[in-house]
């Protein structure tokens, strides 16, 4: 090989992007076999196994995997939990803008059939339980799904007071409370309740009936 070609190929092996920093080679990771281990912890959770009584040593067992692959895709038991309450998230449901009241059924109905799947209210309820003991887990769940949620839910409640909806002496955080507190209540909280249809347009009304703005009345 003349020495231009060497050169030339050199040039070339260099120009080629290697791994990123720690990055490994080999063959990519198996969803199957990350699935199987996140449905092994909702197993364990949904047969009442706390946050604390979980292992990476249990839970490897239980997706009949090794410990090492557990280990090899979540450095521990809360960056595991977090994959896994990420696993149970549904998208949030489509805003349309053409009604206050309806963006606000619509996430309300939203948390409500949330709280219908068994999983979901186990899992969050497990993990509120444990969030004392887990303070990372959940800031972390929060800053990147609750936070998201929080801040549509507002948007809306912003929307009513620009339109004249809602009053505009009335703090939105404090009235975007009063709208999920009793679904997530009910949910996390009073698992026996009911969460029954209509539910979600029940809670918007009863809110937005204290909260409407009222016509002035002229002073004589």
């Amino acid at each position: 090989m003349s020495r231009a070609a060497g050169d030339s190929e050199t040039a070339a092996a260099q120009a080629r992007p290697g791994p990123a920093a720690g990055e490994r080679r080999g063959r990519p990771r198996s969803t199957a076999v990350d699935s199987a281990i996140i449905e092994a912890v909702l197993r364990l959770i949904e047969d009442g196994v706390s946050i604390g009584e979980l292992s990476m040593e249990r839970i490897a067992r239980e997706a009949g995997v090794g410990k090492a692959t557990v280990y090899r895709r979540w450095s521990g038991k809360s960056a595991l939990m977090l994959d896994v309450m990420r696993s149970l998230d549904a998208q949030s449901p489509a805003l349309h803008g053409a009604s206050v009241r309806d963006d606000l059924v619509a996430l309300l109905e939203f948390l409500r059939r949330r709280g219908l799947a068994k999983r979901s209210s186990a899992l969050m309820r497990t993990v509120v339980s444990h969030v004392q003991d887990q303070p990372e887990l959940w800031a972390e769940y929060h800053d990147t799904v609750v936070r998201t949620r929080h801040e549509a839910l507002l948007g809306v409640l912003r929307r009513g007071v620009e339109s004249g909806e809602i009053r505009t002496d009335r703090d939105l955080e404090t009235l975007a409370d009063l709208f999920v507190g009793p679904m997530l209540a009910r949910a996390l909280l009073h698992e026996w309740k009911e969460l029954p249809e209509g539910l979600a347009e029940d809670i918007v009304d009863t809110v937005l009936e204290g909260v409407r703005s009222r016509p002035q009345t002229a002073v004589g």
